[in-house]
């Protein structure tokens, strides 16, 4: 009997957790799923800072699946707020600028 009661305790603490956490984002002012959209584009930023760090020169192939890759992270970290990712700004930063120089090589050999 008493083990059932610690169970209800526990389970009845991660719920109040999982809502306090939920209450938190929405006053923070943002959805849940914006939340949720940042975290996995926070670890697709990683991949992408590594990858811009170690390749100078990307196939079209390779080039492509980056410029689709980097839209989806800075629509994700568009939807949150700045405080939220300010540690990962460099990281940021760098994808960003391998984001430009791409486009800016894809753009000079389309117009040639």
């Amino acid at each position: 009997m008493t083990i059932f009661a610690i169970i209800y305790i526990l389970i009845f603490i991660i719920f109040a957790l999982v809502a306090y956490a939920v209450l938190q984002i929405k006053l923070f002012g943002m959805r849940v799923k914006d939340f949720w959209t940042f975290i996995e584009a926070n670890q697709m930023l990683d991949k992408l800072y590594k990858f811009a760090r170690q390749y100078e020169n990307m196939s079209p192939q390779e080039q492509l699946i980056y410029l689709a890759e980097a839209e989806k992270i800075f629509k994700a970290f568009d939807n949150v707020p700045d405080t939220l990712w300010e540690e990962e700004y460099d990281k940021y930063k760098a994808v960003l600028s391998k984001y430009k120089d791409i486009k800016m090589i894809r753009w000079v050999e389309e117009n040639k």
